[in-house]
């Protein structure tokens, strides 16, 4: 993990049959979902709605994912989800992935979240109460 990451959420989750891709493990595509799903739940979770009613919002500029070893069906996940010191409109943030059970690294990602004004689709400074809340966040 990246020197000054916190652990702020640890998500847990199911693989899911359809997950799965003609090699007959987790398609490498869906790790990309997996965790989303964290860093969604993260921010609900911090109070903020992730919808595009909202005036603003995340959004991810860059994610990347590096493989160890493939999941197969079934299985239970647990995505630890980290975070860099905020910027001024945005969070560096990593993940790992596990098997639930298991110590081996089985996945690790990363992903740029910036806060965007949904109105100009434009980057929107991290609202406050983000940023007070991120220092209390634990995973």
């Amino acid at each position: 993990m990246r020197e000054g990451a916190r652990l702020i959420y640890t998500a847990r989750m199911p693989v899911r049959w359809g997950d799965m891709d003609a090699y007959g493990h987790v398609n490498n595509t869906v790790y990309f979902r997996y965790f989303e799903q964290t860093r969604c739940e993260w921010i609900e979770q911090m109070g903020f709605p992730v919808s595009p009613k909202e005036e603003a919002g995340p959004v991810i500029i860059n994610a990347s994912c590096t493989f160890f070893a493939p999941v197969n069906y079934p299985a239970s996940l647990v995505i630890k989800m980290y975070a860099g010191e905020p910027g001024r409109t945005s969070v560096m943030t990593w993940y790992e992935l596990f098997v639930e059970g298991q110590d081996k690294l089985y996945a690790e990602g990363a992903a740029k979240t910036v806060w965007m004004d949904n109105a100009t689709g434009k980057s929107a400074p991290l609202p406050d109460e983000l940023r007070a809340l991120f220092d209390n966040a634990a995973g």
